[in-house]
């Protein structure tokens, strides 16, 4: 004959059901009744309360729990934490009240050897990877280990964090990784074959996104891994015909950042963020050439409407390196203007020079000072300014657009030597800039 459950076990599954489907009341006056329920497990996994409620991101029946146990630690039997589970299930109401708590983001597991942030990324949850990687500045660890060994701490077999993400496709984790520090081009140990970089791993797995993210910030397509293969013969033999374009060592290299934006002491962010977005419409015209995809992009007279005698001027202020873009980059403290495109074109590069020690300090094309601050320009022009200004400053009117090839100012970075050649706040481009449209 079977036995039946003690009082006591009865209590512990009571409770545990009660955690799972977020009864509050329940949990409250059970703990209340029994404090030394919060310290009982599962049979099974070995999961406590606070592991319970963690991974189904019950967060009130979560605090409750915390607010009664000194051991937001507590480990089920692959030692892993309630943090783990979770940064494993996105709970990120869960995951910022456990470090709230005091939650270790250091502690390993004894299943794959993993932290929590190595969770996160696995499992593709980059806005509690974020959570994890802010609370790192500030906790114990970061004084002890140092942020950046943090960031590409190793799991048992070798891999980071963003090793796992790029072999899981998780494109957005893969850039909270790298903005944070992550290492493009680190090799694994013992995960999936020794050797293999981030960019290995994303060519395996056919994430076009991933690898467009991963040579934006640097990683080296010649790079092999233990059996001497770079990324392209990965992506070939695993039939992923796009990321073999992009990864093929003939194609053109794309541009990376932030690289010479080091020396850049105060980036705004609204200005980091519209550099960004330019990287990346920068290099996507550099895909579509490589992937031979040819798109009707030129406008049709009719789309414009009116006549071309008809003009419409607008408050926005054109580029006058390219001509093309508004000005949204403010350089100071000169207080020069140029679109995001054109500033990327002075402080990035195609590739990165291991040989080189340092990367000379971007000048302001107009005025050649040195460029230490980047801001957001001003959209609002003086009406008295647009009159001072109107024959030099170029303003977006229906004849100002030119769709057509070769009209992207982003075309080569050979052309940045004609930069020299602008004259101080004149706001025209010489005729030697020619070359930067035809390059």
């Amino acid at each position: 004959m079977g036995q039946g459950l003690s009082c006591g076990q009865l209590q512990e599954n009571d409770l545990f059901v009660a955690v799972q489907t977020g009864e509050i009341e329940t949990v409250e006056a059970m703990a209340d009744e029994n404090p030394n329920l919060l310290t009982v497990k599962t049979v099974h996994g070995k999961l406590s309360a606070l592991h319970v409620a963690a991974a189904n991101g019950q967060i009130e029946v979560l605090s409750v729990l915390l607010d009664r146990c000194s051991n937001p630690d507590i480990l089920n039997r692959h030692k892993q934490t309630p943090l783990m589970l979770a940064a494993m299930h996105g709970n990120i109401s869960c995951v910022g009240r456990l470090v709230q708590a005091g939650a270790n983001i250091l502690l390993f597991d004894t299943l794959y050897g993993r932290t929590c942030l190595h969770y996160a990324a696995y499992h593709g949850h980059s806005d509690c990877l974020q959570l994890i990687l802010s609370s790192a500045h500030s906790t114990p660890v970061a004084h002890s280990w140092g942020f950046s060994r943090f960031v590409n701490i190793r799991d048992g077999r070798g891999a980071t964090a963003l090793h796992l993400a790029a072999r899981q496709r998780q494109r957005d984790c893969v850039r909270v990784l790298l903005s944070s520090g992550a290492l493009a081009s680190a090799s694994t140990g013992g995960y999936s074959y020794p050797g293999s970089t981030p960019l290995h791993l994303a060519a395996r797995g056919g994430s076009l996104d991933c690898v467009r993210e991963l040579l934006a910030w640097g990683a080296d397509r010649l790079q092999r891994d233990s059996s001497g293969r770079i990324p392209y013969m990965v992506a070939v033999k695993h039939k992923h015909d796009a990321c073999a374009a992009l990864l093929n060592p003939l194609a053109p290299e794309p541009l990376t950042w932030p690289s010479s934006l080091k020396f850049i002491n105060e980036l705004n962010p609204e200005a980091k963020s519209l550099l960004e977005k330019a990287l990346i419409e920068a290099n996507k015209k550099r895909e579509k050439a490589i992937l031979m995809e040819k798109s009707d992009s030129i406008p049709q007279p009719s789309s414009f409407g009116g006549t071309d005698d008809d003009f419409e001027v607008n408050d926005a202020k054109l580029c006058c390196i390219c001509f093309e873009q508004e000005c949204t980059i403010e350089v100071q403290e000169c207080h020069h203007e140029m679109c995001a495109h054109c500033t990327l074109a002075l402080c990035c590069h195609n590739k990165p020079n291991s040989a080189a020690n340092s990367a000379k300090i971007p000048l302001c094309p107009f005025c050649r000072t040195p460029i230490t601050r980047l801001v957001v320009a001003k959209n609002k022009i003086d009406c008295e300014m647009e009159l001072e200004f109107s024959s030099t400053m170029p303003r977006r009117t229906r004849k100002s657009f030119n769709l057509g090839e070769g009209s992207s100012s982003f075309k080569s970075l050979s052309s940045l030597g004609s930069f020299g050649r602008l004259g101080r706040g004149s706001g025209k481009v010489g005729d030697d800039c020619n070359e930067f449209d035809k390059t």
